[in-house]
Order: C-alpha cells, then sequence, then structure tokens
C-alpha cells in the first residue's frame, strides 16, 4: 500500500505519518532526504529525531538526499521486512525533489526531474510493502517573483499528482487534521 501524505508547511504532515505507521506496522523505516546545511535545519532534524525515539514504532533511518528510488528498490527486494510488519516513511518528496532541481537547474531541469518522476512512479506500483510518503502542498501562496522559484512550485505540483495517481490513498493535511482524499476524488 502507498500512501501520499500531503498539506502546508508545519501542517502536521510529519507527526501524522509517524503516528499512522504505528497503526500500520510494528517497525519503520524513515528515510530522511533533507541535507543538513546549517543551524536550524540540523535543529529540525533533531526535533524530529527527538519525536521518533518516543513512537510506538521502532525507528531505523536512511538519509538520501537523492537515491530515493534506489533505495526504495532495495527496499523492496528484502522480503523480510515485509514478513515483519515494517512500514517506510519517505519524509519528504519535496526535499527530494528541491535537491533534484537544485542540481540540475541549469542543466535540463525539468527533464532530468521528469526521468526521476517515472522511476518513482515505477517503484511505487511495484511496492510490496506499506510506504507512506510526505510531501508539501508549495501552490497555495503567492507566485514567486524568480524563475527558479516558479520552477519549483510547477514541479511540485506535478509531482504530487503523479505521486497522488499512483497511491492507494492520499491525505491532505490541514492544522494537524488529516482528511483521505483519495476515497472521495470526484470523477468524470
Amino acid at each position: 500500500m502507498v500512501v501520499l501524505i500531503t498539506g502546508g508547511a508545519k501542517s502536521g504532515k510529519s507527526t501524522f505519518a509517524e503516528k499512522y505507521a504505528a497503526k500500520l506496522g510494528t517497525k519503520g523505516i524513515y528515510i530522511a532526504t533533507s541535507p543538513v546545511f546549517d543551524e536550524e535545519l540540523q535543529e529540525r532534524v533533531r526535533l524530529h529525531q527527538q519525536r521518533r525515539e518516543m513512537s510506538a514504532i521502532g525507528w531505523e533511518t536512511i538519509e538520501e538526499s537523492y537515491e530515493l528510488n534506489a533505495v526504495l528498490r532495495d527496499l523492496a527486494g528484502n522480503k523480510e521486512l515485509w514478513e515483519t510488519g515494517t512500514v517506510v516513511l519517505v519524509d519528504c518528496l519535496i526535499l527530494w525533489l528541491s535537491n533534484w532541481l537544485l542540481r540540475y537547474e541549469q542543466d535540463r531541469a525539468e527533464e532530468r526531474i521528469d526521468e526521476q518522476l517515472t522511476l518513482l512512479e515505477q517503484t511505487l506500483c511495484n511496492f510490496p510493502g506499506t510506504l507512506l510518503l510526505v510531501s508539501n502542498e508549495v501552490g497555495y501562496g503567492i507566485v514567486p517573483d524568480y524563475p527558479l522559484g516558479r520552477n519549483f512550485r510547477d514541479l511540485a505540483g506535478i509531482m504530487n499528482q503523479r505521486m497522488a495517481a499512483v497511491s492507494d490513498r492520499v491525505f491532505l493535511v490541514t492544522a494537524g487534521i488529516p482528511i483521505e482524499l483519495k476515497s472521495r476524488e470526484f470523477t468524470i
């Protein structure tokens, strides 16, 4: 089962994802995609780690800023994980996307990110266990006044749509309240 959990900054997405993981499984693998390059990020990471340490589920952390597809494929091939009730949580897709965008900003970024998203879709479609993906909704605010910001906003929206399409469940978290969207989807 693949679950996408999205919402705004500080909406409660990660907290909900961790609690949901504890409900779904007995062990957890937490894939952290954020590079830690300043003190403020280091503090955020520390708070996330502290919260996971107090969780009902035991967490193993894998830090990977770029090669998310390779990590997920490796985990998918480990049959023992799925027999022991392990849940995989990726936090967060937006940071993973921004890592790739900054790496390829001047070198066919959209094309290269599309390739990464296609690989991720394929990985998700074949994932044998429970996988929770945390992402952000970034398009609710003002239009960024610089090209990189607009490109990021657009790619984030495209990524979230594509990941939602291959997810079994999609939650929107606002003000700490999760609402499951996919079961309420209006189809034409």
